[in-house]
C-alpha cells in the first residue's frame, strides 16, 4: 500500500505541471502573447500550430525513452528529477519580453516555447507513465489519479486566484509583472517537481523491449482502446483550451473589463478560479463516484454530458458584468464536469496500458501515457490557434499601442466579435463535450470497480 506522503508527492507533480505551468501558458499566453509580449494573432497561431507539430514527434520519442531508461532512481523518476530545474528556468524565461526588434522577440518567443514544450515532454511523459508502475491496484490507480488532479487544480486555483494580486504588488510594466511571475512561479515549479520524483517510489519493473523498434508503433495504432481513448484525450483538452484560452478577452470585451464586486478583483484568472476550486473538489470525489455508478467508463460519459448541458446553458447568460454570479455559477455547474472525468483519463490510460502489455508482451507505458500529454498539448495549442484565427476572421484586427506593442484594437471589438468570443466559450466547447461523452461511450475496456473492490476486501479479511 502506498502511503499519504507518497500519494501527496505525487500530486505535487501535476501541481507544478498542470497547476502552474500548463495553467498560465493556457489562460495567460494568448493574452500575454498578443498584448504583452507585441506578437500579432497570426504570428502567435502560427507559434502554437508549429510548436504542437513538434510535440507530435518528440512526445512519442520521449515515451519510448523513458520505456528503456535503467537507473538506480528507476525508469521514469530520473527524467522528473533531473529535469526539475531546467523545466522552471525555461518557464520564467518564457515570459520575459527582451528588448529586441520584431524579428528578435518573433525568434525568441519562438525558440523559448519549443523548449519548454520539450521540457514539459520530458517531465510530463515519464511523470504520467509513473502510475502504470506505483501500483498494479486499480483502486489504488485511481487514487493516485484522484490526488494528481487535486494537486493540480489546487495549485490552478491558487494560482488563478493570486495572479491579479500579484501582478498589481509587483506594479510597473506589465512586461516587467509578468518577467517576475515567470520568476516566481518558475521557481516553485520546480522546487515541487523535484520534490515529486524524490518522494515517490516505483514498485512494478517493466516488461522491457530490449531494443528499439517501430513495431510498438505499428501495435499502438491496432490499439483500438489506445486510439479511441487519444481522441478523447484531445477532446478533453479542446474542452478546456478553448474556455480558458478566450477567456481573457471575454472579461475584456464581452464584460467591458475587469469585474470589481465588495473589493474582490474578478479578472480572467479569479473567474476561471471558481472553476479550478469546484475540479480539485471533485477531482477528490471522483474515485467514489466511479465506484457508485459501477465503471470509470460511464464515469465519465455522466461528466460528459453536465459539460455538455452546462456549456450550453452559459451561452444564453446575457453579456453583462451584472451579471457575473450567474456566469461563475455556471462555471462551476461545468467544473464538476471536469473534475469528476480528469482523474478518470489518466487512470484509462493505466488500463490500456496493462491492455497493450497483456497483448503485446512488452510493456509500453511510457508511449501510452505520452499520447496523453501529447493531446493535452495539441488541444490546447489547436484550440488557442483557432481563436486567433476566428476572432480575426469574426472582425478582431491589431493596433500599435504607445510604446509600440501590438494589442487588440478596440474599435475593431464589434457584436460580431463579442458574440464569437461568447460561443467560443460555450457553443465550441459543448460540441466538444458531446463528440468526448460518446467516445468514451464506446470505449471498449470496462472494469468493474464495485466487484474489484469486494474482491479486494475479501483478501484482506482472508489474510
Amino acid at each position: 500500500m502506498a502511503s499519504l506522503k507518497e500519494k501527496i508527492g505525487y500530486a505535487l507533480g501535476d501541481a507544478a505541471a498542470g497547476g502552474i505551468t500548463w495553467k498560465i501558458m493556457s489562460i495567460a499566453f494568448p493574452l500575454f502573447f498578443t498584448n504583452v509580449f507585441g506578437l500579432s494573432f497570426t504570428d502567435a497561431a502560427i507559434l502554437m500550430l508549429v510548436a504542437r507539430m513538434f510535440d507530435v514527434i518528440t512526445d512519442p520519442l520521449m515515451g519510448s525513452l523513458a520505456d528503456r531508461t535503467q537507473s538506480r532512481w528507476g525508469t521514469y523518476r530520473p527524467w522528473i528529477i533531473f529535469c526539475a530545474i531546467p523545466f522552471g528556468l525555461v518557464f520564467a524565461l518564457l515570459l520575459y519580453t527582451p528588448d529586441f526588434g520584431p524579428v528578435g522577440r518573433k525568434v525568441y518567443a519562438y525558440v523559448l516555447y519549443l523548449l519548454m514544450m520539450a521540457l514539459y515532454t520530458a517531465v510530463n511523459v515519464p511523470y504520467g507513465s509513473l502510475l502504470g508502475v506505483m501500483t498494479d491496484n486499480d483502486n489504488e490507480k485511481n487514487q493516485f489519479s484522484s490526488f494528481r488532479m487535486v494537486g493540480a487544480y489546487a495549485m490552478g486555483f491558487i494560482t488563478l486566484l493570486i495572479f491579479p494580486y500579484v501582478q498589481k504588488w509587483i506594479g510597473g510594466t506589465p512586461q516587467h509583472q509578468y518577467a517576475v511571475i515567470g520568476a516566481l512561479f518558475g521557481f516553485l515549479a520546480a522546487v515541487m517537481t523535484l520534490a515529486c520524483g524524490l518522494l515517490t517510489k516505483e514498485r512494478l519493473k517493466p516488461v522491457r523491449a530490449e531494443k528499439f523498434s517501430f513495431k510498438q508503433y505499428v501495435d499502438l495504432v491496432k490499439n483500438k482502446p489506445w486510439i479511441i481513448l487519444t481522441l478523447v484525450g484531445i477532446c478533453t483538452n479542446f474542452f478546456n483550451g478553448f474556455r480558458y484560452a478566450v477567456a481573457g478577452y471575454m472579461i475584456e470585451y464581452c464584460l467591458n473589463g475587469d469585474v470589481t464586486i465588495s473589493g474582490l478583483i474578478i479578472n480572467y484568472t479569479v473567474l476561471m478560479a471558481f472553476g479550478e476550486i469546484t475540479c480539485m473538489i471533485f477531482g477528490g470525489v471522483s474515485p467514489a463516484f466511479a465506484k457508485f455508478v459501477g465503471s470509470k467508463k460511464k464515469a465519465f460519459v455522466i461528466s460528459s454530458v453536465i459539460c455538455f448541458v452546462s456549456s450550453v446553458a452559459f451561452f444564453f447568460i446575457p453579456m453583462d458584468p451584472s451579471y457575473i454570479w450567474v456566469i461563475v455559477a455556471v462555471i462551476v455547474i461545468t467544473s464538476i464536469g471536469v473534475g469528476l472525468y480528469s482523474p478518470l483519463l489518466w487512470s484509462m490510460y493505466a488500463d490500456v496500458a496493462d491492455y497493450a502489455t497483456e497483448k503485446n508482451g512488452t510493456s509500453s507505458t511510457g508511449l501510452i501515457f505520452s499520447s496523453g500529454t501529447m493531446a493535452q498539448k495539441f488541444g490546447g495549442a489547436i484550440s488557442g490557434s483557432l481563436i486567433a484565427i476566428l476572432l480575426s476572421l469574426a472582425g478582431a484586427s491589431m493596433m500599435k499601442d504607445e510604446i509600440g506593442n501590438l494589442v487588440v484594437d478596440p474599435n475593431s471589438v464589434t457584436e460580431s466579435v463579442r458574440t464569437m468570443i461568447w460561443a467560443l466559450f460555450s457553443l465550441f466547447p459543448a460540441g466538444i463535450a458531446l463528440i468526448m461523452g460518446y467516445l468514451a461511450y464506446i470505449f471498449p475496456l470496462e472494469k468493474n470497480l464495485k466487484a474489484e473492490a469486494e474482491a479486494a476486501k475479501a483478501d484482506e479479511l482472508a489474510e
